[in-house]
């Protein structure tokens, strides 16, 4: 059937429930109504091209559940894509939402369509990493257009989201000059539209042909995920100014996108210490009207490689309870190299736990149904079911098996010492043999 509208917000304004619609409110246990009207107020989004056919669609908002996303994608020093699909089915496998292609060396193109094709979660990208790649030049070579036509190229391969830095101007520049941050721009695309701004002394492209950008979203109902190219690279440059003035820009990108039907979700911080989280949450619903968020972490110190997996993990449930509705998964090899398999299995798990234990105190529709079937098989020792039940049954079955009890009915921290053995014994009047 021909669709009258060009995207999910223009057909949530026109009262019309889409398929997508259908299919998010069923997995979010939701009137389809009720999310119709949230998609109209951009309080929700649902990231799906009309060329990304293999689509299982997922909503994103605050009023439902936390979602994850898994960044993808080769460099110059590590380009196997083979390894890269190994990735990409281990992601999937695992219940990420949504996969991000950063791919920063060779033939991007057909690696993107590959994924539009196969994957069945949502896809995003950052153009302005690919536009080097692209056109093979040097960054002040590349024109402020070329990096409209990149976001076009991106947009026709079925790209569901796109990064763009549109938040930051020549007004930045001076700001991260002046005000001397310890960590300056961390962001990789940030740093590239800054880098380009200083060479060529013109304005960041993507601010400057925001409108066009917006007519490319609206035809391939493309939604955009504002980056911030000033978030905090460390403690000590959490809630700065430069931070903060670029998510004020990102509010008037947000209302200007809406003005034009086109779907927004606003980037937030990346390392920030807990006690300033909720905070966040807070400025970025208000002066982004509530758009949904997107976070890396926030990673709460800085002094963790190899284990900053579990500092965004603390730090993305905090940030998820207090309104984040997209945790970025972060993995032990953050701030040391491309992840591998493993690096990515344990980053989606402590982001999945993060994003799940914020859905639980978030007190969502059935967020908790798993939790009690879990605390059901304890009690039970119905070791099978725990494993089902298991966020990684893989793992569960592994480390029990690294000890074997001697008894099937106790594990071997405890033995017949356990107790919910002595428990479930001594409620029902049998004698505790524990020698």
């Amino acid at each position: 059937m021909q669709r009258n509208y060009k995207t999910q917000m223009q057909a949530a304004r026109m009262g019309i429930i889409t398929s997508e619609m259908e299919v998010v409110a069923k997995k979010e246990n939701i009137d389809p109504e009720t999310l119709r009207g949230y998609i109209a107020e951009g309080k929700a989004i649902i990231p799906a091209n009309i060329k990304h056919k293999a689509i299982d669609p997922e909503g994103l908002g605050s009023m439902l559940t936390t979602k994850v996303n898994v960044n993808l994608g080769i460099s110059r020093d590590a380009k196997d894509y083979d390894k890269e699909i190994e990735k990409v089915n281990k992601t999937i496998e695992l219940g990420a939402h949504a996969i991000m292609d950063l791919s920063s060396h060779g033939n991007t193109q057909p690696f993107r369509q590959k994924l539009v094709e196969e994957s069945k979660v949502m896809l995003g990208t950052v153009p302005v990493y690919d536009a080097v790649i692209h056109y093979q030049r040097d960054l002040k070579d590349i024109s402020g257009r070329d990096f409209v036509d990149v976001i076009r190229l991106h947009a026709e391969d079925g790209v569901d989201f796109v990064t763009l830095h549109c938040g930051i101007n020549k007004k930045t520049m001076d700001q991260i000059k002046n005000e001397k941050r310890k960590m300056n721009i961390i962001s990789r695309g940030g740093s590239l539209v800054f880098a380009w701004m200083s060479m060529t002394g013109e304005e960041n492209p993507f601010y400057e042909y925001y409108d066009e950008i917006l007519d490319i979203c609206r035809e391939y109902d493309v939604t955009i995920s504002l980056g911030d190219a000033c978030r905090p690279g460390c403690l000590a440059d959490a809630s700065d100014i430069s931070q903060i003035d670029e998510l004020v820009r990102l509010g008037e990108l947000t209302q200007r996108a809406w003005d034009k039907d086109v779907q927004v979700m606003v980037e937030g911080p990346g390392h920030m210490p807990m006690d300033q989280i909720a905070a966040n949450m807070k400025i970025q619903q208000s002066l982004c009207k509530g758009a949904p968020f997107y976070v890396l972490g926030p990673i709460v110190t800085d002094i963790a490689p190899g284990y900053d997996h579990i500092t965004a993990a603390i730090g993305g449930a905090i940030a998820a309870q207090n309104g984040a509705s997209f945790l970025c998964y972060v993995t032990p090899a953050e701030h040391l190299g491309l992840p591998n398999v493993e690096d990515t299995r344990e980053g989606i798990i402590a982001t999945k736990i993060a994003a799940h234990a914020a859905d639980i105190a978030n007190k969502l529709p059935k967020s908790r149904e798993l939790d009690d079937q879990m605390a059901d098989a304890r009690r039970n020792l119905d070791w099978e079911a725990q494993f089902n039940i298991a966020m990684d049954p893989e793992k569960a079955r592994t480390k029990r098996d690294e000890y074997k009890p001697e008894n099937e009915d106790s594990c071997s921290m405890c033995g017949k010492f356990c107790s919910i053995r002595s428990m479930n014994k001594a409620l029902e009047g049998e004698e505790i043999d524990i020698l």
